[in-house]
């Protein structure tokens, strides 16, 4: 059932570098999926700017969460819909990023609690990888090997 006919719109972003995976482990005071590894991400925010509205978001989401920034080579992944414990409904929009510079860490423990590098395999094994974070990942790694235009 739709509660209304409005979405939140969120921004992930599937972070590479070499052969890894920048996964965060969300923060057991987080609302959705407390606890959990993730993607780094968020809402979409007014900015003062008419193009890569999204892209930007995502950059800015980037800074704030772990401190680091990615090459501007950003690539849509897929969309996904889906609804938090309130009801609320969210679009979700995944891109590929190449890491380009900066330490990651957690910058707001709220949120994030830790930060990977990860083997993807390693993602793909690991309990705290909620299905949605694989098929996420899956669908990055297509996009990054070029298997999927």
């Amino acid at each position: 059932m739709i509660i209304n006919n409005k979405f939140i719109v969120n921004v992930e972003a599937a972070i590479y570098h070499k052969d890894k995976w920048l996964i965060i482990k969300r923060s057991e005071l987080e609302e959705h999926a407390p606890g959990t590894y993730s993607l780094i991400g968020g809402k979409v925010e007014v900015i003062d700017k008419y193009e890569n509205i999204l892209e930007e978001n995502l950059k800015r989401e980037i800074l704030e969460e772990v401190g680091i920034e990615v090459y501007n080579d950003i690539k849509y992944v897929q969309s996904r819909y889906f609804k938090i414990k309130d009801g609320t409904q969210v679009i979700d929009v995944i891109f590929l990023c190449k890491y380009k510079k900066g330490e990651p860490q957690p910058i707001d423990k709220g949120e994030v609690s830790s930060v990977h590098w990860m083997k993807l395999c390693d993602i793909l094994e690991n309990n705290k990888s909620p299905f949605y974070l694989k098929e996420s990942l899956i669908e990055a790694n297509k996009v990054k090997e070029g298997l999927r235009t």
